[in-house]
């Protein structure tokens, strides 16, 4: 199995990148999951494929790259496992916070300039 395909900002896997992933179809994904209505956050089961922990029922269910290649290697037994994430196109937000850093860094190195010397 060898897989490329988009995360969230976090290098998150959303359902349909695991079903791409895994090449399964979203019924069977769903089945796999280690998940209970009773319960936000099950114990974790090496036999199933387990989200990363959620806050609320109404979160998306999100996994990490490693559980997924984990379940795909151990419980699916696809004998070559890769899962690669790829870095999603800067959004217009990050591209606003990196100029603010960068203004923030010379503002700081202007500072320190003008700070007598010891």
């Amino acid at each position: 199995m060898n897989s490329s395909f988009g995360s969230t900002p976090d290098g998150l896997l959303e359902i349909e990148a695991v079903q791409k992933a895994i090449n399964r179809s979203r019924a069977s994904v769903y089945r796999y999951i280690n998940s209970d209505r009773q319960q936000l956050n099950p114990p974790y089961d090496p036999r199933k494929l387990n989200p990363e922990l959620r806050t609320d029922h109404r979160d998306p269910l999100l996994f990490h790259p490693n559980e997924v290649a984990r379940f795909a290697r151990d419980v699916l037994k696809i004998r070559q496992v890769t899962v690669e994430v790829l870095n999603a196109p800067q959004t217009q937000t990050q591209e606003l916070l990196t100029e603010i850093l960068a203004e923030l860094r010379l503002l700081r190195q202007l500072y320190e300039a003008q700070l007598p010397q010891k």
